[in-house]
């Protein structure tokens, strides 16, 4: 019989606390995220307050939108420069290009008169709204060309209710029949109704909208093919052979078709100009333009980092509610105390964050010093421990930092986890970084005679003969990051 018994056992562990696990979710955190934690902060919490003429915490730069935002401020050539459209009269005057356009002079004239107005406000009030595009979603789209059908009032509701069905991509991904118990008609809608409804659908702009599968969507827009043999094949291909489409597998095309490869591949180029997903265009997100975190720049001494003034949020205890909480602290402002505590761990976060960013992108910069001189064919291996030994913390801090954070350098913007590869020893036994050789792939290719393009292999070969022995594979594999054809692919391509 088994015996139950209790023993105590030692044994030590780390146990992050919750302020501590917060902190490190900050760290992790991109800049617009980032920021965007902050101005929520800034909205709940009494003790915070930006500093004067601070745009850290808005790093895309739009402040001026916002309606309780200051006056902008006096314009550039306020400090000493001329303004430049009076500076454009007066080369005119002196012999310049030539005058204004009389009709733009005038309206320049009227813009000014009117104390910068636009156009379609009646109380003068500026707007800076009105002259943001407006994007027009698909379903707003596809009810504009229903407006202008002419249907009977239940064809109207089973077309807009299989509208409203649809996904961003302009598919419809749920079966008919579910759509029945959704459309509000008496007597309720048959399954033949909302396929005629949804057949009304697909005629519409944009081609190819409201399909169930792929192959459906590209075949309603095999119209736009001209050529009535290629769009035959096409049609074929896509009914038929869509897997061999998407493996580009031309040869096996060819063979299951019974027709000559260069047709095949002339057919297969027609498919691919198609859109699969023709809700794209219209609405969808807003492009996330990137804000690096880190600058790079050229002095006397060598290369130095610094943060970039856009990303720093410029916070601080706001002294006024704060004497006035020191004065007046007691059991019935509890809350207050605790609003405090928070601003103020807040700002040593901040402070902590970018910090800690500066110190991880000054060391890989002092250790890549041969990529800023002469670019990416200089690049060494780099690994997290060596970048974590110097700045002295943790491996999985330094992959928190350089996830989603940025580095502005002389050949572009870059995520600081690009600067980071193992090493791949030479034939010399010196290391070189996997960056340095993706881009003597990228020489080797853009070097070779177009009629005539080097295999993976071959490239393979020409660097081993270069003291770097690569596999075919990893050649292949470099080949295809940077989105590089396949030889086949090359030589057809310059063929044509």
């Amino acid at each position: 019989m088994a015996l139950l018994d209790l023993r105590p056992d030692l044994r030590p562990s780390q146990a992050l606390s919750p302020r501590l696990q917060h902190a490190v979710r900050l760290l992790q955190m991109s800049s617009l995220d980032f920021a965007a934690l902050l101005r929520e902060k800034l909205d709940s919490n009494p003790f915070l307050e930006r500093e004067e003429g601070d745009v850290g915490d808005d790093p895309l730069g739009r402040g001026d939108l916002d309606a309780d935002a200051p006056a902008r401020a006096d314009p550039p050539w306020a400090a000493g420069d001329r303004d430049p459209a009076s500076a454009a009269d007066e080369s005119w005057r002196d012999g310049g290009p030539g005058p204004p356009d009389a009709q733009g002079a005038d309206e320049r004239a009227l813009w000014q008169s009117d104390g910068g107005r636009g156009p379609g406000r009646e109380d003068g009030a500026a707007d800076a709204l009105e002259g943001m595009a407006v994007e027009s979603a698909l379903n707003a789209h596809l009810h504009a060309q229903v407006d202008l059908l002419k249907l009977g009032q239940r064809d109207e509701v089973m077309l807009r209710a299989i509208v409203e069905s649809l996904d961003d991509d302009g598919y419809l991904r749920s079966p008919l029949q579910d759509l029945v118990p959704v459309v509000a008609l008496h007597p309720p809608a048959s399954l033949e109704e909302l396929r005629v409804a949804l057949r009304l659908l697909q005629s519409l702009e944009p081609a190819g909208v409201g399909a169930t599968s792929v192959a459906e969507c590209l075949l309603l827009q095999m119209p736009a093919i001209a050529s009535a043999q290629e769009r035959q094949l096409a049609t074929r291909i896509v009914r038929e052979q869509l897997p061999a489409l998407a493996a580009r597998d031309m040869a096996r095309l060819a063979r299951c078709l019974g027709e000559p490869p260069k047709q095949v591949e002339a057919a297969c180029d027609r498919i691919r100009r198609l859109q699969p997903r023709p809700g794209w265009q219209f609405g969808g997100e807003r492009t996330r333009y990137i804000v690096p975190d880190v600058v790079v720049r050229r002095t006397a001494g060598g290369w130095t980092v610094q943060l970039n003034p856009a990303v720093v949020p410029r916070l601080r205890i706001n002294e006024v509610y704060a004497g006035l909480f020191q004065r007046h602290r007691g059991a019935a402002n509890a809350p207050l105390g605790v609003q405090l505590h928070e601003a103020r761990w807040t700002l040593r976060n901040v402070e902590q964050r970018f910090a800690t960013i500066l110190d991880v992108a000054g060391s890989i910069v002092r250790r890549q010093c041969g990529f800023f001189d002469h670019g990416a064919m200089a690049m060494k291996p780099l690994s997290l421990r060596e970048v974590a030994d110097e700045v002295q913390v943790h491996e999985s801090t330094v992959s928190r930092v350089t996830n989603n954070k940025y580095i502005a350098t002389p050949f572009g913007t870059f995520e600081l986890t690009y600067f980071f590869g193992r090493a791949l020893m030479s034939s010399s036994g010196r290391p070189c970084s996997g960056t340095a050789i993706r881009e003597l792939v990228a020489e080797v290719i853009a070097a070779e005679r177009p009629t005539a393009p080097w295999s993976d292999a071959q490239i393979a070969h020409q660097l081993a003969e270069q003291g770097l022995p690569v596999a075919r594979r990893t050649v292949t594999k470099y080949r295809q990051m940077m989105k590089i054809e396949a030889v086949g692919r090359r030589r057809r391509l310059a063929a044509d």
